[in-house]
Formats: structure tokens, C-alpha cells, sequence
């Protein structure tokens, strides 16, 4: 039986989320970096805690709720772990504003590229901004005078709005005293002058300052005392009891529209929100003190990430790039199926292009011998030419089966209409089980060839999403190999029937092997250290957190296996601490792309197991999700993925952090001569990239 560890021997996630967070700020502070990058990042930090706080924060208030919820690893229970989080989220965001405000505003201002504020505004800005606001504004608002026959308004999930102080009465002898403007979400949040209007190359104003200069217009008659935005932040967790339900997708579907109006968790207001203000939106909400975020700019930063699109200048963005392919594939109308008999084929994203796999999908959709194709999808897109192909096969007569997860969150919407529309033309659209995403990566095609029926297979480590392969770190494997085929039909079959599950011959499964083979795999480094023989571990993914096999790292660690962890996110071991995990090192890697493919290397007496995964370290990977983990069995694909997925990233000095025994992390700080980065390595030897890239 595996030794215990105390509480005080892992680290609590919510406050590893805010330390990842940190580290992505780390980089819109970074000045070697591209400006309008830079504002990206600050964005992006922006758009990780509203998740953050629509999904963690409101998990802990629901605990709250709840009695008798037990603590996590780390001993800390939801009242403590809740009260760190507010401490920590306000010193961060505190900092965002400051990188905003003291930073990159002043720098884009130098580069011609200007958020013009009212106090700044000249008469031709003046008269600009108000005939904006008469004919494309005014028209859509609908102000909310509050008085008994006007109560609060139910108020959307992160939209922007307006808290008016008024004096005077209205045309009905009315004395309201406040109002409500609500921002229609159809409106931009920044909106682009002229630049004969603006006088520089690229200047902006904020929807917010359009509001506040004209919000008296929306009250003829009354004094606007004051006028301050707010933004209010719900839980956006979907309840569907797995017991009760009949049909997840019609479930699902009538839950959708309230995760616009769940409980609230946050309220952000401007720093010049009066306290009175800020009181009452506070108890209108529900809320205390310390939900209250007050901020030094546009309470919603996410809505800037346009920005970068909406200004032409290449200078101040990464270099672009095209991505490779490999030699096998290019040739143009290359046969895919002829290509993976003679060998496998290894995509590694986005420095390697995600076409193969539209190829894929696309000539298997087209070709006569194809009989069926069999995929799941987790996250595909609003706009998916995958999609598309899978309806084009059915239309000419294949079996197509998709296992569309319903419940992948903020992507419900989506994967419910593609599920309507591959119904509509015939496919066989199942859900998984309920219970358990469906989070495994996999796509089998069934080809007729000299009368037998063969398999091809695509496994891979991220989403069939387009768009987010081009920006998302992952390998993607074709395989023909008949006892991985074998094993992908199995898994499928469990998703779309019913039966027990069978052993299989190469595919790690949760919820049924895949935490039994790690912990198998991690314990026989652990034996080979015992008996005097070399070990090591090295494992790469999004997060560790699940207690067992940070367990099994401890006495690892303690046998002498050499453990190098490359752990995206957050990670719950503590690592270099004297007698318990001195010989395990934790990094993470920020850079231009998202670090997102998991992969696990055992050295295993210089067999080199190599593994690639949907599925992180987690409890929910583990045992409520439905994830593979496939070996990479070719001895040439085995070294790249050991060269470009591991050894390239140890030897970063660039985009690396290291952490300690706390939780916190340091920025390695290369010598000039020895500068590396893996990322721009990566794009130079895989991509058509110059050689003298930015980071």
C-alpha cells in the first residue's frame, strides 16, 4: 500500500491557477516582446480569471453552501482557500492595471496608437463622438430607471454596464434616484476614429466614455449626479443530475440560458465608483466586500484582444510563419492511406500544419472505399471544415458516428448544433456517458481494400479545432497499426454501446487503466532506482493534481529516480524538498504558444516508453472523463517526440520557469551568449520561419 503524505505536502490548485496567471502577466510586462503581443497577454489574463472566477471561485462559494464538503490534498478548506484567493486575485488584477496604465498604454501611444480618453477630446473628436452616439448607440439602449415598478434588472453574465445617480423628477413627476444602462452586447466595445479625426495613425474610444459623455441624453430633464461602469460576474458551472436525466441534450439545452444569470461571484466597478454606489450594487448582487474589485480603466480587458487585428502593423506582432509538413504528405494529392501503410506519421502543432488532419477526414469523405468514419469532438469551432466533411460523408452514403461531448464547457452551444445538423443528414450522433466527458482525442476510418475491411486511426493530444491548432502546442499520430486500431474500435464501441471493458493492447483508458498504468509505470522507475539501475521520469502537461500520483513522484524521488516535470498550469507537488522530492524539478513553460500536449516519458531499464494523452494528471482525467493515452511506437517518432516535446524544453533559458517547494516560481534569465528558446527553435527546424525570431 502506497505511504501517505500530509496535508502540508501538496499545494492548493485555486492559488496555482493565480500563479500561472502571474507568470502570463510576466510576459505582458516583458519588453522584448511584441507590443501589441504584449497587450494580448494582458487580455488573455483577463479572460483566464473570469473563468477562473465563473468556474474555481464559484465552486468554493457553492462548498461553502454545502456542508461537511471535505478539504482538498493540501488540507485547506473552501472558507480558507476562498479568503486567499480574493487576497491574491486583488493584488494581481492591481497589477494588471498598473502594467496597463504604466506601460503599454504610453507605449502604443508612442507607436501612434491611441485610446483617446473625454478629458483629452478635441471639438472635432466632440462632435465625432456625438453624432456616434445618436446614430449608432442611442438607438439600442434601453435605460432602466429603478422605482417600485421598475426593480433591478436581471443583469447578463460579464456584460458591461452603468450605474446613473440622478436629481430631478421626470415626466411623470417621478424622483428615481437611480438607473441602470445596460450596453448591448451587439455594441463594440472600441470603436476606431477617423484617423482625420483622431490626428494619429490608430486612435480608439471606449464605448464607456461615449456612455458617460452623452448618458444625460438618455434622462431629458434630469441632472446626471454621477455615472459609473460595472461588470458582474456569475457562476457559469451547468447543473445536469446524471441520475435524473433522460436526455443530456435536451437537459442541456434548458440549461444553457441560465448560465447567463447564475449566482454572482464578482463585481468589478471603475476606482471613482463612489462607495455609496458600489454598496448598493453590492447588495443587489448579494455580494461582500471582498467580491469588490475596483479598477483603474475598462472593467472588461478582454474586449481589447481585437485590437491587434485592427491595427496593420506587422512590426509590432510575432513574426508570421507558415507552418511545415512533413515530407511524406507533400506531395500534392499524396494518397494519406498509402502514406500511413508504410509508416506511421507524426504532426506536431502548430509548427507542423493541421491541414493533414482536414485531409484526412476530407479524402476518407470522398473516397469509394471508404465505409465508415467514426470521430469524437470535444471542441471543434462555430466554423469547422472537419465538421463539414463528416456531413459531406453522410450525404454520399458512409457510416459516420460522431461522439459529440456536449458538456465541454463554454462550447455546449456549438457541439449542440453540429450534433443537430450531422442528425439531420443521418449520422449516428451519440453522447458518450453520462457521467463522463468524453475527452479522448480519436478518429478511425473503416477503408474496403482486396475485399477485408482496414482501419486508419488519428490520435492525438488536443482538440479537432482548427483555429486553436494554430496557436496550441499538441501531437497528433496516423497509425494503421492493426493492435492500436483494434484498441481505438474498442473504445468507440464503449461510447456507443453498451458491454464491459475489455482489456486492450496498447491504449491507456480512463476511467479503467489509464491511473493504474501510470502509477505502474512510475513505480517501476522507482524499482530500477532500488536495484542500483539509472531511472527517470519525465512527464509534460497542463496540470498535476491528483494525490496518488504525486504519491507515487514522492517515493520515487526518495529511491533516486531523476523526475523532470513540464507542468503548464498549475501543479499541486512540491518540488526539491529535502527528503521528499529532491530529485524532482518542476517547470513551466509560457511563450507564444499554449503549451498543451501531455506527454510521458519513462526511461524503463533504455526501452524509452513513450506515451502521448488527452488526459492530465488529475482526479477528473483519471476517473470522470474518457481519455487515451497511446504509445508512440516508431523508434524514429519516439525520438522526436522525446527531442522536440522534452529534451528542447529542459533546455530552455528563455520561456522557462522553475519552481520551488512553495509554489512559486522563478524566470530563468539566459546568458547572451546562450540564449535558447524552444518555441523558436521548434518553428525554425519544423516551420518556415526565419532563423532571427522574436520570442
Amino acid at each position: 500500500m502506497a505511504k501517505k503524505f500530509a496535508p502540508q505536502q501538496f499545494l492548493n490548485r485555486e492559488l496555482g491557477q493565480l500563479e500561472f496567471n502571474r507568470r502570463v502577466l510576466a510576459q505582458a510586462e516583458d519588453t522584448t516582446i511584441p507590443l501589441l503581443e504584449r497587450l494580448k497577454y494582458l487580455c488573455i489574463v483577463s479572460s483566464n480569471l473570469d473563468e477562473f472566477f465563473e468556474i474555481r471561485v464559484a465552486g468554493l462559494i457553492e462548498q461553502l453552501n454545502l456542508a461537511g464538503v471535505p478539504a482538498g490534498p493540501d488540507g485547506m478548506d473552501a472558507q480558507q482557500t476562498l479568503m486567499l484567493v480574493r487576497e491574491q486575485a486583488h493584488k494581481l488584477i492591481s497589477r494588471q492595471y498598473l502594467i496597463l496604465n504604466d506601460s503599454i498604454l504610453p507605449a502604443l501611444d508612442q507607436e501612434g496608437i491611441r485610446f483617446l480618453r473625454r478629458t483629452s477630446w478635441n471639438d472635432a473628436q466632440r462632435v465625432w463622438v456625438r453624432e456616434f452616439f445618436f446614430n449608432q448607440v442611442m438607438p439600442v439602449l434601453t435605460p432602466i430607471g429603478l422605482d417600485p415598478s421598475h426593480p433591478f434588472p436581471r443583469v447578463l453574465n460579464k456584460s458591461l454596464n452603468f450605474a446613473v445617480e440622478l436629481q430631478g423628477k421626470d415626466a411623470f413627476g417621478r424622483n428615481s434616484a437611480k438607473a441602470i444602462v445596460q450596453a448591448p452586447r451587439v455594441l463594440p466595445r472600441t470603436i476606431p476614429l477617423p484617423q482625420t479625426i483622431s490626428g494619429c495613425a490608430h486612435g480608439f474610444v471606449f464605448l464607456s466614455s461615449i456612455l458617460h459623455a452623452h448618458v444625460g441624453e438618455l434622462f431629458g430633464g434630469m441632472e446626471v449626479l454621477s455615472c459609473h461602469q460595472f461588470r458582474v460576474t456569475r457562476n457559469s458551472n451547468l447543473f445536469v443530475d446524471d441520475e435524473e436525466v433522460k436526455n443530456l441534450r435536451t437537459s442541456l439545452q434548458g440549461e444553457l440560458p441560465q448560465r447567463h444569470f447564475g449566482n454572482a461571484v464578482r463585481l468589478e466597478v471603475t476606482d471613482n465608483c463612489s462607495p455609496q454606489v458600489a454598496e448598493y450594487l453590492l447588495q443587489q448582487f448579494e455580494l461582500g466586500p471582498g467580491d469588490l474589485y475596483r479598477v483603474d480603466g475598462p472593467v472588461n480587458l478582454v474586449r481589447l484582444m481585437d485590437i491587434p487585428n485592427q491595427v496593420a502593423r506587422d512590426d509590432l506582432k510575432f513574426p508570421a510563419f507558415s507552418p511545415g509538413v512533413p515530407s511524406v504528405l507533400q506531395k500534392k494529392g499524396a494518397d494519406i492511406f498509402k502514406v500511413m501503410r508504410k509508416s506511421d506519421v507524426l504532426l506536431h502543432h502548430p509548427f507542423q500544419s493541421f491541414k493533414p488532419v482536414i485531409d484526412f477526414i476530407q479524402q476518407a469523405a470522398s473516397d469509394p472505399k471508404v465505409v465508415a468514419i467514426k470521430q469524437t469532438v470535444y471542441r471543434t469551432g462555430v466554423d469547422s471544415a472537419l465538421m463539414e466533411a463528416l456531413i459531406a460523408a453522410t450525404q454520399l452514403g458512409k457510416e459516420v458516428t460522431v461522439v459529440v461531448e456536449l458538456l465541454a464547457r463554454f462550447d455546449e452551444e456549438a457541439n449542440i448544433n453540429w450534433a443537430s445538423r450531422l442528425e439531420e443528414v443521418g449520422a449516428h450522433v451519440v453522447y458518450g456517458v453520462v457521467g463522463h466527458k468524453t475527452h479522448a482525442k480519436m478518429l478511425m476510418v473503416v477503408r474496403r481494400e482486396d475485399g477485408k475491411l482496414r482501419r486508419y486511426v488519428h490520435l492525438g493530444t488536443g482538440n479537432y479545432h482548427p483555429r486553436t491548432a494554430g496557436f496550441y502546442t499538441d501531437f497528433g499520430l496516423f497509425t494503421c497499426n492493426e493492435e492500436i486500431c483494434a484498441d481505438v474500435n474498442e473504445v468507440f464501441g464503449q461510447l456507443t454501446s453498451l458491454g464491459k471493458a475489455r482489456a486492450l493492447n496498447h491504449l491507456w483508458q480512463s476511467p479503467f487503466s489509464m491511473h493504474m498504468e501510470v502509477l505502474r509505470s512510475i513505480q517501476n522507475e522507482t524499482r530500477l532506482a532500488k536495484s542500483g539501475k539509472r531511472a527517470h521520469i519525465i512527464a509534460k502537461m497542463n496540470a498535476l493534481l491528483e494525490a496518488e500520483t504525486i504519491n507515487a513522484l514522492y517515493e520515487a524521488s526518495q529511491a533516486g529516480v531523476k523526475i523532470d516535470l513540464i507542468v503548464r498550469g498549475v501543479c499541486a507537488l512540491r518540488p526539491g524538498v529535502a527528503k521528499l522530492s529532491e530529485n524532482i524539478r518542476v517547470h513551466s513553460v509560457i511563450g507564444r504558444f499554449l503549451e498543451h500536449s501531455r506527454i510521458f516519458y519513462f526511461r524503463n531499464d533504455l526501452k524509452h516508453n513513450v506515451y502521448l494523452a488527452s488526459a492530465d494528471w488529475m482526479d477528473r482525467n483519471f476517473f470522470r472523463r474518457i481519455e487515451v493515452c497511446f504509445p508512440v511506437l516508431d523508434a524514429k517518432l519516439k525520438k522526436r517526440v522525446i527531442n522536440e516535446g522534452l529534451k528542447i524544453y529542459l533546455q530552455d533559458n528563455c520561456q522557462i520557469w522553475d519552481m520551488d517547494g512553495e509554489g512559486h516560481y522563478r524566470h530563468k534569465q539566459p546568458r547572451r551568449s546562450a540564449k535558447k528558446c524552444a518555441q523558436i527553435e521548434l518553428l525554425t527546424q519544423l516551420a518556415n520561419m526565419p532563423v532571427k525570431a522574436s520570442p
